[in-house]
């Protein structure tokens, strides 16, 4: 897989997954850190003009810099769960556009989730776009593809994490409940939200309180407010 972009590929530096690197002959500037990581690793680096670096990546921007990485190994649900005693997973129902894929991974990594959880059709692949997208968080952040989705969040409720679903026609608010608990956080698609057989294995569902004319967020927006929401309680001193 090609990632590109200079945030992405310092992160995936980072995570030991890239095997080779194109740069830009015309980049000389912002790469101190990429090339300090590249060195440490023993990456091999080729200069390249930008139209062949266009070409890598399908002439999506790229900052001058594209990577060959190793993708991540599987995950399975079974090592989300085994992560912390206080798991936080995030389950998406059908979140198609990599942008909005790679913009929750990014909130998600950045609030201390143990991975993702996906449906194998539904959902946006991990491409090169999506980590862009999430800055690189894609790097460290597992990605477990499940065929049925709803029989997954059964196994991780059989497991012991509560599964709460952000539903913009919940009564119920979000700072009503307690996200303290082994937790997976469902988030639907725009427009539709959380497909039925989902939204019924929720244990609770939860809304954003709207206070102004429009009656819905995106989802990557929405999805960072109850992540850190739960970070947020999660950091209170218990009595």
């Amino acid at each position: 897989m090609k990632v590109f972009g200079i945030k992405p590929v310092v992160e995936a530096l980072r995570a030991g997954r890239v095997t080779a690197l194109t740069i830009s002959t015309q980049r000389r500037i912002g790469l101190g850190e990429l090339l300090q990581l590249a060195g440490e690793s023993r990456i091999r680096i080729k200069r390249a003009g930008r139209r062949e670096l266009d070409q890598l990546v399908g002439g999506q921007q790229h900052q001058g810099v594209v990577a060959t990485v190793r993708p991540n190994r599987a995950a399975t649900l079974l090592q989300l769960t085994a992560a912390s005693n206080q798991s936080l997973i995030v389950v998406l129902d059908g979140i198609e556009d990599p942008q909005n894929f790679g913009a929750i991974a990014r909130v998600a990594e950045a609030a201390g989730a143990a991975g993702l959880v996906v449906q194998t059709r539904r959902s946006a692949p991990v491409t090169g776009a999506a980590v862009k997208a999430s800055a690189g968080a894609l790097a460290h952040l597992p990605v477990v593809s499940v065929v049925n989705l709803p029989r997954a969040i059964g196994e991780l409720k059989a497991a012991g994490i509560w599964a709460v679903g952000l539903d913009s026609d919940a009564e119920q608010s979000i700072y009503s409940v307690d996200l303290r608990v082994p937790l997976a956080l469902v988030i639907g698609a725009e427009g539709r939200g959380l497909r039925r057989l989902v939204r019924e294995k929720c244990d609770w569902r939860v809304s954003l309180p709207m206070m102004g004319l429009v009656t819905s967020l995106n989802a990557s927006v929405a999805g960072g407010i109850a992540l850190f929401e739960a970070v947020r309680q999660r950091s209170r001193p218990t009595a």
